[in-house]
């Protein structure tokens, strides 16, 4: 009731954006912007926060749902002049990162993982066994570009030669992007895109996070002890939580745990 009357000062409050898992467009429980648009939009619109932080706990995914995301984030602190402070947990990587570099100031607990400022496409080749099964592959195309880096066909090296050429362009988008938000703060010296991890203590050297320290404490030390935080984070579907689609949901729990699996976690 406090805040309703008059001349009597609120104590602050931060908006806190969890952003945990793999980030994929359309995928059910994944970080996407369709699903973690509106999310943001009242995060930073709600209450009249005087920050607004990002639980960041993410091993990376698509580049573009990425840059949606950070774009959003970007897009409503400026309009509504609020700061934006990041707090890495497990990882921030590849994509993840790209998520907590949308914010000014970057911290994480001295063993989380961070980096991994790359671009990466894995496929696989099936054609040899295809033919020892005695299996013809049929394919017409109108475009002879259109089945690019087919699986079951043989690798064509003007195939492998485009594709990279595309990673590289991506690659350059994030480099970018982290050289715009970190100006000032990276290693000069230092190659820090070659997709290479680093824990915080390392990551605070090289300019890539600001310093190592937990959400809680920190936002007591810079906005008081009667700081109030309001959580927002995306919500399981009304039938997940009642064990519907287990199928469904096993396979993507696998792939994530997989994609958390290359960072050792």
């Amino acid at each position: 009731m406090k805040r309703w009357i008059p001349f009597v000062k609120s104590d602050p409050t931060v908006a806190v954006i969890r952003l945990q898992g793999v980030i994929a467009g359309g995928a059910r429980g994944a970080l996407n912007d369709q699903a973690l648009g509106p999310i943001i939009e009242k995060a930073f619109s709600r209450g009249k926060p005087v920050a607004v932080a990002l639980e960041v706990n993410s091993p990376g995914g698509s580049p573009v749902q990425s840059s949606l995301i950070g774009s959003r984030i970007r897009r409503l602190a400026d309009e509504k002049e609020i700061p934006v402070i990041a707090f890495v947990e497990d990882v921030a990587a590849s994509g993840g990162y790209w998520l907590a570099a949308s914010a000014d100031e970057i911290y994480a607990d001295p063993s989380s993982v961070v980096g991994s400022i790359g671009v990466i496409s894995a496929s696989f080749g099936a054609h040899e066994v295809l033919a020892r099964q005695g299996v013809e592959r049929r394919v017409y195309t109108a475009g002879k570009s259109k089945s690019m880096l087919d699986p079951f066909r043989p690798e064509n090296p003007e195939d492998v030669l485009r594709l990279k050429g595309l990673l590289e362009d991506i690659h350059a988008n994030f480099v970018d992007h982290v050289q715009r938000r970190r100006a000032g703060k990276l290693d000069a010296q230092a190659d820090l895109f070659t997709g290479e991890v680093w824990l915080a203590q390392k990551a605070q050297q090289l300019g890539l996070i600001d310093g190592i320290g937990h959400i809680k404490p920190m936002l007591k030390e810079r906005f008081g002890d009667k700081v109030k935080v309001r959580q927002y984070g995306a919500r399981r579907p009304f039938l997940a939580r009642f064990g519907a689609s287990v199928v469904h949901d096993a396979i993507g729990s696998i792939e994530e745990r997989a994609a958390y699996a290359q960072f050792g976690l």
